[in-house]
């Protein structure tokens, strides 16, 4: 029978042997990240997205709006930053407001008018409006009695002059000096009232220094500035729940609403983004959705233009409005994901994309870049960039102790922190990454995408290198080596990850029980993944599978447990797939029904990448050929092709442990790429099972605890090194176990049914 490989198929399969020589090759422009350089331009400090990166050079040409789709970690927040900064370098000074935006009072008390004035114009005009507020305030006359003081002392005058006429009188005619005398007293008591009076009017002035006038009203007519853009100098604004508050702004609650105590709604106006930042960020634009702002959005982009209006029905700002609108010309930038892009697609039949696409770009955020030189120097710039930004970390938290105290005090300190000895010459300082550790970076993003490709999702990535730096720091080493990224990746788990481990345990022990007291048939070692969605790592773990057939019972497929649509589906592919193979060899048209059980996988199981392990471990159940339990299987199967599956390296390490006691995998064919990273560091050679190529590595030194991976084209391939069987061998068997089952359905017709008796005899 004509083999399922070409010759080119070998060479291939040679070639991936020498990935490790190749990535050394393409890290061979450095010794340590001391030699790399970092860009100039902020926006190539965001690496992989290269699309993305031309997208926001021509939006910020074009001052346009942005749409960034993607998953978390891939950039998103991180380009928009470098787009302000783009904007802010080449016209940034265009872009800030140059104009205050004042409130005034309106036609009535619940309407404002606002104004846009330059600041310094807007200085000189409060300040003149305060000066003559303070001139009214102050006009008021000082308290005096002065007129009443004046009287009395004219009156003290006339007495006195008249008591000294008469007394003059008095010396030629006597009764004189009576009427001098009545003069006197009056002129005496005149000076007690003026003395009075006197008093008065010092305490008067002590008490009340001076009476001001009320000029509230006044007051309450002055205008009130909502933007000064010399105080407000930020060029982007970051959104993180977009709203009629904080987007359009509007009246702040008035506590005083009665007398003449309340606040005017001029003096009670508040701006939010559109009025104030050029650029809107809104990082999460599901938020947006889930607030109700969209419709609100989409008529101020393309009016560039709202009116300012109150807020609650049940607020006392619900009345206020302006009278005339504000300006709101904002460059949109956004991000989301994926399932919010298919939401805008549907809503408004796009409205939002649309006012996107119209003055600006929708971008799809890469997930996984292919590996090439330029990627990789990519992911050399990506580390160098996270040890700059970890020893300005060690400055802002340590650099008052350096220069105070020295490092032997950080090192006394820092023994504290972890809680043992440090050496002597501890210094708490970030250290290079040699080549080899960036190439287990490399390595890792590799196992974290498929199809020989990078992971773009960088953010987990910063752990783990933060991770290695404190492993070489505390090892005291000068450099971070591979070691320390080995080590690094063992702690820094994300919660997925610490679960994985934990069901990977189980797993191991119950695969190990599963051998130990099966005789193999039915029963094959699948291999799964497990998502981490804050991360995009995905964690392998074996997944055992039992599946039986039964003849003459219904025609179908049962998969009990918690399965998915589409592992439902994979197994009635299966189903579809060996009934064809009964159909090719001409075995009678029986019915079976086909048992699948994942065991124990009592947190479900969804995707497609069983129906391989399945259908092996049917047909091992139907010609009773036991499987060998030392090897796991991955794969896709449509009819008798092996197509490729996700997570491939991570399910091939999570079985390479020796403990385990696997010996292998098989993989489809079209996986083949995804073995280059288990090839980083270890000794390998070519294998081939008669015309199946494969890789062995070696787990252990010296050529120890090898562990051989076949690359599979077709679930023939996968049969012979499971079963031991080829093509041939398979349908043989097959064909006759059909006409065993054949001959027993027809002996099961033509037999006596047994006496009562005898059935009851049967039972007991």
């Amino acid at each position: 029978m004509p083999s399922d490989y070409r010759d080119s198929d070998y060479t291939w399969i040679r070639e991936l042997l020498d990935y490790p020589r190749a990535l050394a090759e393409r890290l061979g422009f450095f010794d340590d990240t001391s030699q790399i350089q970092l860009p100039e331009d902020p926006i190539e400090r965001v690496i992989f997205q290269d699309r993305a990166k031309m997208a926001i050079r021509k939006v910020a040409q074009n001052r346009g709006h942005m749409l960034m789709v993607g998953r978390p970690g891939t950039g998103k927040s991180m380009l928009a930053e470098m787009f302000k900064e783009v904007l802010d370098r080449s016209i940034g000074d265009y872009l800030r407001p140059q104009e205050a935006i004042l409130a005034y009072p309106g036609k009535d008390k619940n309407h404002i008018r606002v104004a846009y004035e330059m600041p310094e114009k807007v200085d000189r005009a409060l300040s003149d409006i305060q000066k003559a507020l303070e001139a009214a305030q102050n006009s008021s006359e000082e308290f005096t009695l002065e007129d009443q003081i004046r009287a009395v002392r004219n009156v003290k005058r006339g007495l006195l002059a008249a008591a000294f006429a008469a007394l003059a009188a008095g010396v030629f005619f006597p009764p004189a000096l009576v009427a001098a005398g009545l003069a006197g007293m009056g002129a005496i008591f005149m000076y007690m009232q003026e003395n009075n009076h006197r008093v008065q009017e010092k305490i008067q002035r002590e008490t009340n220094p001076g009476m001001r006038h009320d000029v509230k009203y006044l007051h309450d007519m002055v205008p009130e500035v909502l933007h000064d853009p010399r105080q407000e100098r930020e060029l982007m604004v970051r959104i993180s729940e977009p709203s009629a508050r904080n987007m359009k702004g509007g009246f702040r609650h008035d506590p005083y609403q009665s007398g003449n105590l309340h606040t005017p709604c001029h003096k009670r106006a508040y701006l939010g983004a559109h009025a104030s930042a050029p650029i809107i960020y809104i990082d999460e634009l599901k938020t947006l959705v889930k607030m109700g702002y969209m419709a609100d959005l989409l008529e101020i982009m393309q009016n560039k233009k709202y009116i300012l209006e109150g807020g609650k029905d049940a607020g006392s700002g619900a009345a206020d409005r302006s009278e005339n609108p504000l300006r709101a010309d904002n460059i949109i930038v956004a991000c989301c994901n994926h399932d919010t892009l298919a939401y805008l697609q549907e809503e408004g039949d796009g409205a939002f994309l649309s006012r996107i696409e119209d003055k600006g770009e929708i971008v799809d955020m890469e997930s996984a870049v292919p590996e090439t030189p330029e990627t990789i120097r990519h992911v050399a710039q990506y580390i160098k960039q996270e040890i700059v930004n970890l020893g300005e970390d060690f400055q802002r938290s340590w650099g008052e102790v350096i220069t105070r105290e020295g490092y032997e005090s950080v090192r006394r300190r820092s023994e504290h922190i972890f809680g043992k000895r440090l050496p002597a010459d501890f210094r708490l300082q970030e250290r290079e990454f040699s080549r080899g550790a960036v190439a287990e970076i490399v390595k890792e993003l590799r196992c974290r995408a498929s199809d020989g490709k990078l992971s773009s999702i960088l953010r987990p990535i910063n752990g783990i290198i933060k991770s290695a730096e404190f492993e070489a720091i505390l090892e005291n080493s000068t450099r971070v080596e591979p070691g320390h990224v080995r080590q690094a990746l063992v702690e820094h788990l994300s919660l997925e990850g610490n679960l994985s481990r934990d069901i990977g345990e189980h797993k191991k022990y119950l695969k190990k029980y599963i051998t130990s007291m099966t005789d193999s048939i039915g029963y094959v070692v699948g291999l799964a993944v497990i998502h981490a969605k804050s991360s995009g790592q995905m964690y392998g773990q074996p997944l055992p599978i039992h599946c039986q057939i039964t003849v003459g019972s219904a025609d179908k497929v049962a998969a009990p447990g918690k399965i998915g649509e589409i592992a439902q589906a994979a197994a009635q592919n299966v189903r579809a797939s060996i009934k064809k193979v009964l159909k090719n060899i001409g075995a009678p048209n029986l019915g079976y029904e086909m048992h699948v059980e994942y065991i124990q996988a009592h947190g479900g199981v969804e995707g497609d990448s069983a129906s391989v392990a399945m259908d092996i471990a049917l047909i091992s159940d139907f010609i009773q050929q036991p499987v060998n339990q030392r090897y796991g299987v991955t794969g896709s199967l449509t009819g008798d092709i092996m197509l490729a599956v996700g997570g491939v390296t991570e399910k091939v390490r999570s079985i390479m442990d020796p403990d385990l006691g696997m010996g292998g995998a098989c993989i489809p064919w079209l996986n083949k790429h995804d073995i280059e990273p288990l090839l980083i560091n270890a000794e390998a050679e070519y294998i081939q099972e008669q015309d199946i190529p494969g890789i062995r590595i070696y787990r252990g030194e010296d050529k120890t605890e090898p562990f051989d991976i076949y690359f599979c084209k077709t679930k023939y391939n996968a049969y012979t090194i499971l079963m031991g069987l080829n093509r041939e061998g398979v349908e043989a068997r097959m064909t006759e176990r059909s006409r065993m089952d054949l001959a027993f359905l027809r002996n099961a017709r033509h037999a006596p049914e047994p006496a009562s008796g005898e059935a009851i005899g049967a039972a007991g």
